[in-house]
């Protein structure tokens, strides 16, 4: 399928209504390999929902905190333009069998509501009120959002946060038939326990991560004088961070892993390897961008980079952001389940086919997935290369120049006193 050809595909799906099949939309999407090219299939295809200057819906009970000109920032909730069961629409948990298109589809029919707030008037006004009540709610609520201006449409590319559609200054907002979630409103309700205390309270009673992380980002918790919104971004990897370090705590009192458990799986385009190997807790995670792809888009050459802790954490934030917070949280997790320590490597190839970031819960819950598998067990530093060496595309070599944890192998030979 020629350029042409692909951009008269979206012009007519632009005719169309918002809710156009998915089979449909991948006609266009699958041919797609220029990250430009998508962007402009992503604006055609919000386009249905800019021309009107209200929108009525069920929020999946997602809302968005901005960070730009902190602490006056812009708050708001999600909106979709159809009524009913739209919880997946914000709940990452459920993604993960899903292709790209499929996310882009149901994730561009999110409508952001924009309302300039300080972060510090959680509670104090009608707007902020509002928020408080969606994040609140237990299932999708009724949604009615009057704009100051009809919506617009701004391609922006973040790793943290999953995309979204159109944007606009709201005027007005009613949300209604909110039945809120028990366990989240005891803790919004205890003024005295602080944020730490409520995350890995609801963290350990099944409340899920994403739902979690948008609590914290509406000021739901924390001691009551000192609640504020934060900006979505700072509250994914701040969960992230925070339950990975208690789950840590415990994984640290574990015996080493006394065999190497490998863990391999493909999904959206990308090649997780992650590997268990005896020894105290050391963890790194690192990234191959493959030229094309969002974060290596001039690119002529592979980039990798990659980000280390020793057995105390580290202090500073991770070269790779997000991402490795995200990833530590699902490698805590299994841990946990092993009742084992480890030393604990995770290389990750992302390849042309992902052409845009969808939120850091790619990583959480890939290598959430890729964990519950059952791991190639191995018994030496030579088969631990031998295994990169046969599921990877990148040379042995570039993954040992950029890998602290490989280099200490290589050098060290370890790993060789653990075997049996």
């Amino acid at each position: 399928m020629e350029r042409k050809e692909i951009l008269d595909e979206i012009a007519k799906m632009q005719m169309e209504k918002v809710g156009y099949s998915v089979k449909r939309s991948q006609i266009a999407y699958q041919h797609m390999r220029d990250p430009a090219l998508l962007r402009q299939y992503y604006r055609m295809k919000m386009q249905p929902m800019t021309d009107s200057l209200e929108i009525y819906g069920s929020s999946p009970t997602d809302i968005f905190i901005g960070r730009h000109n902190y602490p006056n920032v812009y708050i708001g909730p999600m909106v979709p333009p159809e009524f009913g069961d739209t919880s997946l629409m914000g709940m990452p948990e459920g993604w993960v069998h899903f292709s790209m298109e499929t996310i882009v589809d149901f994730r561009s029919r999110l409508v952001r509501g924009m309302h300039l707030s300080r972060v510090t008037d959680v509670n104090r006004g009608k707007m902020q009120q509002q928020i408080t009540d969606l994040a609140l709610a237990g299932r999708p609520a009724d949604s009615e959002v009057h704009f100051s201006r009809k919506p617009f449409v701004k391609m922006t590319l973040m790793d943290e946060v999953q995309p979204f559609g159109p944007s606009a200054l709201m005027k007005s907002m009613e949300v209604s038939n909110v039945s809120a979630d028990r366990k989240v409103e005891r803790l919004y309700l205890d003024t005295d326990a602080k944020a730490n205390t409520a995350i890995k309270e609801l963290y350990h009673k099944g409340i899920q991560v994403s739902k979690i992380q948008k609590s914290l980002s509406a000021g739901l918790f924390g001691i009551g004088r000192n609640r504020r919104f934060v900006p979505t971004r700072w509250s994914i990897t701040a969960v992230d961070d925070t339950l990975g370090k208690d789950n840590l705590a415990e994984v640290k009192s574990y015996s080493p892993m006394d065999v190497v458990y490998a863990y391999y799986h493909v999904s959206l385009d990308n090649r997780w390897l992650i590997f268990f190997m005896p020894g105290n807790w050391e963890y790194e995670s690192a990234e191959a961008w493959w030229p094309k792809t969002v974060w290596n888009a001039d690119g002529t050459s592979i980039s990798i980079y990659s980000s280390y802790e020793g057995y105390n954490g580290r202090k500073d934030y991770a070269e790779i952001g997000g991402c490795y917070y995200a990833a530590r949280l699902a490698v805590s997790e299994r841990l946990k389940e092993l009742k084992r320590q480890a030393v604990v490597l995770i290389l990750r190839e992302v390849h042309e086919g992902y052409l845009m970031p969808v939120g850091v819960w790619n990583v959480r819950e890939h290598v959430r997935e890729a964990l519950g598998k059952k791991p190639d067990v191995l018994h030496s530093t030579d088969d631990v290369f031998s295994y990169i060496k046969g599921k990877m595309g990148i040379p042995l070599a570039d993954w040992i120049r950029n890998c602290r944890i490989l280099r200490d192998m290589l050098m060290q030979r370890k790993l060789q006193s653990y075997m049996k």
